[in-house]
């Protein structure tokens, strides 16, 4: 082998000289790459984290808080009445269709909607005081995700995974499982101006079962398993021939380093989502193979063993919570899918031991009016919605924040999607003022220039 490369110095004439030099070009643009982001080190924590990594359980329409987690009497006793009278607005408080009920110790209100997720209620941290800045949701889904909705920003995930990195070498740090085509799309999950590692690894695809879906660039259509691990040993002799390496040499490693992490991902990613390992128990707790709670139940699996093997960050996703008709049917349809799956989610995780150091994050990109959109419907919300978090770091059993007596507005404690972003980060043992980075003459972080860390929650 030495002798057949004797007439070349180095590896990087080697690859020069490869096919006619277009293994060069390529070369150069990606070593390009990796020099523009030389100087990027991943902080260590800015502080002892309470979580090292989460999972977000976001269901994309805006469910309505007065209808499962945020009980209102008052709008019970006013259902159909008018909400200004005498001032001609003929508009009607629409009360819950479903009862509620108080449950464990801490005697959270949940509706008859969340069975499952009810038997969890002393692990749950409610925040039912959040708003965001805009009724639409584009914006308000790219707000959740990004903390802006006018420019395109790097994703919650990609800034964890820039200032945390990934425990495990063989699989991404960031993943996003059904992710969303529409509002926001690709945005929702990019990383902007970060570094391209930083961005997530999609799989799936919105409204299509997780059951179906491939895993994209872990198979090689040209060399087979083998012949990659010959032309990486080559490489790697290549290195262990040359001595005194210079500073574009360590270079070069750096993206030798990436063709493994590449070669290396092509036998984990795919044993990752073989759930065939998983007792009928486990299947049956999550809803695997029954119609209703299927796609939801395996994506929550999945986020559990993806979490469990260091994954950083997971997203799974809900569509089909914009009620502006069909309430009745439509929440329990929704509520069917998510809460048996959650439910075992949030089991699951206690039972191995990973709810102590797994954050989690259950709600949409806004709320619901309590006033009627006919009879059987609700439109958009921001002034006053729940969400609620569970494990790591978070007072179990504990509400924060309050609406008024309808559920329309905050009373209490108002939360900025800035104030959760930076909540969430110090958990995670990040300082939202310090995470920054350096892009066009500016330092730009996940709050911009907002956001304050919500303490009362903090266990």
């Amino acid at each position: 082998m030495t002798s057949f490369f004797s007439p070349v110095s180095s590896r990087r004439q080697w690859l020069r000289t490869t096919a006619c030099g277009f293994g060069s070009l390529a070369l150069a643009d990606i070593l390009a790459g990796e020099r523009a982001h030389a100087s990027d080190t991943l902080p260590k924590p800015h502080h002892t984290p309470k979580a090292k990594r989460m999972i977000f359980v976001f269901l994309q329409g805006s469910p309505s808080q007065v209808d499962t987690f945020d009980y209102k009497p008052r709008l019970q006793k006013d259902n159909g009445n008018l909400v200004s009278p005498g001032s001609g607005n003929p508009h009607k408080y629409l009360g819950s269709p479903w009862k509620f009920s108080q449950y464990g110790q801490a005697g959270h209100w949940i509706s008859e909607l969340y069975p499952h997720v009810a038997k969890h209620a002393d692990k749950l941290c409610f925040l039912k005081s959040l708003t965001t800045d805009i009724p639409n949701h584009p914006q308000a889904v790219l707000q959740m995700h990004t903390g802006a909705f006018r420019f395109a920003r790097p994703s919650f995930g990609s800034w964890l995974l820039y200032g945390l990195g990934t425990e495990n070498k063989e699989l991404p740090g960031f993943l996003v499982l059904n992710p969303l085509i529409r509002v926001g799309g690709a945005q929702n999950y990019g990383n902007a101006f970060l570094p391209a590692r930083y961005q997530a690894a999609r799989i799936g695809t919105e409204g299509q079962s997780i059951a179906k879906a491939s895993l994209g660039y872990v198979r090689n259509p040209q060399w087979d398993g083998g012949e990659q691990r010959r032309q990486l040993d080559l490489l790697a002799d290549l290195e262990k021939s040359r001595s005194g390496q210079t500073s574009n040499d360590a270079d070069l490693e750096g993206v030798i380093q990436s063709y493994e992490l590449g070669f290396r991902m092509q036998g984990s990613l795919p044993k990752l989502f073989d759930l065939s390992t998983e007792s009928q128990t486990t299947l049956d707790q999550y809803g695997v193979g029954k119609e209703a709670t299927d796609d939801f139940g395996r994506q929550c699996l999945l986020a559990r063993r993806a979490v469990e093997s260091g994954v950083r960050f997971v997203e799974v996703t809900s569509t089909g919570w914009d009620h502006h008709r069909n309430l009745r049917r439509d929440m329990v349809r929704g509520t069917t899918a998510v809460d048996q799956p959650v439910g075992a989610l949030l089991g699951d995780l206690e039972k191995r031991g990973l709810l102590k150091d797994t954050l989690v994050l259950f709600g949409g990109e806004f709320g619901r009016q309590p006033i009627g959109q006919s009879d059987d419907g609700r439109d958009h919300q921001v002034d006053g919605f729940t969400m609620w978090m569970a494990g790591a770091g978070v007072k179990p059993g504990f509400t924060y924040g309050a609406t008024d007596e309808f559920g329309q507005k905050v009373a209490e404690n108002k939360i900025h999607i800035h104030d959760l972003n930076a909540t969430l980060l110090h958990l995670l043992g990040l300082d939202h003022e310090k995470l920054t980075y350096r892009y066009s003459g500016r330092d730009f972080r996940l709050t911009d220039v907002f956001g304050k860390v919500i303490d009362e929650i903090i266990a």
